[in-house]
């Protein structure tokens, strides 16, 4: 799981790269969930806060804040 800051202390292309890889994890992790593959099922939602926190910093970027 990341921190804000240390999302925060990423450029643009850094955070885009890590978002892509991020939405392959929980791709992998949804599928692995289904098949009852699946170990620890709140690393979905760890990867979706993830997510989530990325987004926002781009966001932020993208306004100037």
């Amino acid at each position: 799981m990341m921190k804000a800051t240390e999302v925060r202390a990423m450029s643009k292309d850094e955070l885009n790269v890590k978002l892509d890889g991020l939405k392959r994890d929980l791709f992998f992790l949804r599928m692995q969930h289904a098949t009852n593959q699946l170990d620890n099922p709140i690393k979905i939602s760890e990867v979706k806060r993830s997510i989530a926190r990325i987004k926002t910093v781009l966001r932020e970027k993208e306004l100037g804040l």
